[in-house]
């Protein structure tokens, strides 16, 4: 399993992430990223291409896996801003409280272990005025799809490196003391229901 984890499972993920489907997701959020910038799981650095340049003065990409972040070197090449790699788990964010502009969250919630602790360290460096910027798939609001959903999930979780189909998005993001200014939803065009229903939006301390 740990050959699988380390050699297979990044490279299924960033195939996965980078559908087209998905990319058009990233495109309506991470524009909205600005000044010092978190990326937590910033994975192979798919966000990237989606970042306004001209209103990002740093991005600290969190990304645990080493797989990951391999797969991200010749991605990070072409970042047009300074970009600093944190090699922690999401629970795990050695900066100073307050020092952040934008948090961004791209379909990282699903994975994190201890996805509360982890909110809260990003809500503990966030400065006052800035934003918690978020893309997730999660519990479908359809009864029918959340059973399949629920069924599927214990072996989903070994074969997608801990993600998680039926994680209530909004209701972790506002656990950990976020108030949700702004969110949209959908299922995904052209994705199986039980992995493609998806929330975006924007919240704040």
């Amino acid at each position: 399993m740990k050959i699988y984890e380390k050699y297979c499972l990044p490279h299924l993920i960033n195939l996965a992430c980078s559908l087209k489907v998905v990319q058009q997701q990233r495109a309506k959020i991470v524009p909205l990223a600005e000044g010092h910038v978190l990326e937590v799981g910033m994975g192979s650095g798919l966000n990237i291409p989606f970042y306004n340049s001209g209103n990002v003065d740093v991005v600290w990409g969190l990304e645990p896996s080493e797989g990951m972040r391999k797969i991200a070197r010749k991605n990070i090449h072409s970042a047009p801003f300074e970009l600093r790699w944190l090699d922690l788990a999401g629970e795990e964010i050695p900066l100073e409280d307050n020092s952040i502009d934008t948090v961004l969250l791209t379909y990282t919630l699903c994975t994190i272990p201890d996805w509360l602790t982890a909110l809260q360290q990003m809500r503990r460096v966030l400065k006052p005025q800035g934003k918690l910027l978020f893309c997730e798939h999660g519990e479908a609001p359809d009864k029918n799809v959340l059973r399949w959903q629920q069924r599927i999930n214990p072996a989903w979780k070994k074969i997608a490196g801990g993600c998680h189909l039926d994680r209530p998005i909004p209701d972790y993001i506002k656990q950990a003391g976020f108030s949700i200014k702004s969110m949209e939803t959908q299922y995904l065009p052209s994705s199986p229901k039980f992995a493609g229903y998806n929330y975006w939006g924007i919240a704040c301390k």
